[in-house]
């Protein structure tokens, strides 16, 4: 295909950052530059040439700025197909003459939005024109070069000095579809925003939009690719120290964080291996509440990931060290931390001081249909909690009961979860009997702390559809457990766990994980 050298450029952009990098090759090849606005007055400050689009367009720029590159003479000098005769007819009737290089990029909407600003600022920072031209140009790709991301100003360089002049086709396809993919994640944004503002939970179109944050080494196995994205900028936490995250990194990180920001303790200790919690700790101490989390399963816990939500000392880190954990997440470390940390090489450390997750859906892809649904953040209320055994709970197991169904919303269903005082000592995950979970749940409490398991308690995530499980919990030395409840078979689970002379609650809350 003819390449055709680029004669007239259209610079239109919210973020002038590097555009010292275009313009003086810009003024080796003789191009004519037309601006507006800000972008016009800083390429004149910087000795460029340059034309005012109300000077080009023989119209003035009104509506307090809202209307400036709405003009025919610029779209349809974008739009005109170079081979198209009627095209070529049509501009030199009207005088107008091409535009071969689009250069834009957005109001920051998504910038302003993030810093809580009024409804009337964000209103006027939701771009028209800048979209407009950059889908022009995009359509346009064999004729026209788009350019929407400062960052491949240095590949249009690169371009124009091999092409003396001119860009290669399959440039400006990749740019072409990187200015889509830029305007429709502008769209979602605005789109999210207005659904959310007006209280649409499941609008008839949904959009999901999300920034590259970065492309992973694989996926959860060596053949899957993977990548990172993120849908509230860039923000992530602080990577301080090992080898790249990967996809499952990732998802036992989030996983760690949510538990972490769930249970609001500063001394809490949660370990994760494959998204579940294999051990979880509010002691007051940090490190009772470290080799408690460990206690509650330490031989699942080699290998995953650690989440301690205060500062990791000296003494901390040396205890930690005797064991493997590929993650160690914080809201800090000591110096003398890091150093002990830092003598393994692939150990990964995050700082989450500063990080908050930002969740207020939840996305299941199945195929070419996807389900979505509200982060399940619900807190148990105990003024609603019904106490159907003879005997009631005391105030600690009550406490306890709270942190096991608590530590359950995160535990794959079917999901048990025993707890003695601040502590998880049993946790059964993931089965497709609630059986398997009791069953699972107290043979590690028995094999990891046998001592405490009498008068321990236990959280069921869902019902009991028969009294075997809470049976199977009787038996190992539990004392109170805490279900939803409405099964058909309630009265018969309340029957055995009376019959045991045991206390049960239920709290009318169902925390299915899938």
């Amino acid at each position: 295909m003819k390449l055709n050298i680029i004669k007239r450029a259209l610079i239109s952009v919210a973020d002038k950052t590097k555009l010292d990098l275009l313009l003086p090759l810009l003024k080796k090849f003789h191009v004519e530059i037309i601006s507006s606005g800000k972008t016009y007055k800083i390429i004149k400050n910087k000795n460029f040439d340059c034309v005012e689009v109300a000077n080009y367009t023989g119209f003035p720029e009104m509506l307090s700025g809202r209307l400036k590159t709405l003009h025919p003479k610029i779209h349809a000098g974008i739009l005109n197909i170079r081979s198209n005769k009627k095209h070529k007819k049509d501009l030199k009737n009207l005088n107008i003459p091409n535009i071969d290089l689009v250069i834009v990029n957005f109001y920051p909407f998504e910038k302003i939005l993030e810093k809580n600003n009024k409804f009337e600022k964000l209103i006027e920072n939701i771009d028209i024109g800048g979209p407009t031209l950059i889908r022009a140009a995009a359509k346009n790709f064999k004729d026209v070069v788009v350019i929407s991301d400062p960052n491949d100003y240095q590949n249009l360089v690169k371009e124009m000095k091999l092409h003396d002049g001119s860009t290669s086709i399959e440039f400006r396809k990749k740019m072409s579809a990187k200015a889509f993919g830029y305007s429709a994640y502008y769209d979602s944004v605005i789109a999210n925003y207005f659904n959310k503002k007006n209280n649409i939970q499941f609008p008839k179109r949904k959009t999901i939009h999300g920034n590259l944050i970065d492309e992973l080494r694989y996926g959860e196995n060596p053949h899957q690719k993977s990548s990172l994205y993120s849908t509230n900028g860039n923000s992530l936490f602080n990577e301080i120290h090992g080898k790249k995250l990967s996809y499952n990194n990732y998802n036992d990180i989030y996983s760690a964080i949510n538990i972490l920001e769930s249970l609001k303790k500063k001394q809490s200790t949660v370990i994760i291996k494959h998204a579940n919690p294999c051990g979880v700790s509010i002691e007051k101490n940090a490190l009772e509440s470290y080799k408690s989390a460990l206690h509650c399963d330490p031989i699942s816990a080699f290998g995953g990931v650690l989440a301690i939500n205060s500062t990791i000392s000296k003494k901390l880190a040396n205890e930690i060290n005797k064991n493997f954990f590929e993650v160690i997440i914080s809201n800090g470390f000591s110096i003398d931390a890091l150093k002990i940390f830092k003598k393994r090489k692939n150990i990964k450390l995050i700082n989450i001081k500063k990080f908050k997750i930002k969740m207020e859906e939840s996305y299941n892809f199945l195929g070419n249909v996807f389900l979505t649904q509200e982060i399940d953040d619900l807190e148990i209320n105990e003024n609603k909690f019904k106490l159907p055994t003879k005997i009631k709970p005391t105030k600690n197991q009550i406490q306890s009961l709270k942190l096991a169904f608590k530590i359950c919303k995160f535990v794959k269903s079917n999901a048990i979860v025993l707890v003695n005082n601040k502590s998880t000592i049993g946790i059964g995950a993931g089965q497709p009997s609630r059986l398997d979970s009791c069953k699972i749940a107290s043979d590690k409490a028995l094999n990891f702390v046998p001592e405490k398991i009498a008068g321990a308690v236990a959280a069921s995530d869902a019902f009991f559809p028969f009294s075997d499980g809470i049976e199977e919990l009787i038996s190992k030395g539990i004392k109170a457990i805490i279900q939803p409840g409405g099964s058909i078979n309630d009265k018969e689970v309340i029957k055995s766990a009376n019959d045991a002379g045991i206390t049960m609650i239920l709290s009318g809350t169902r925390h299915f994980k899938h």
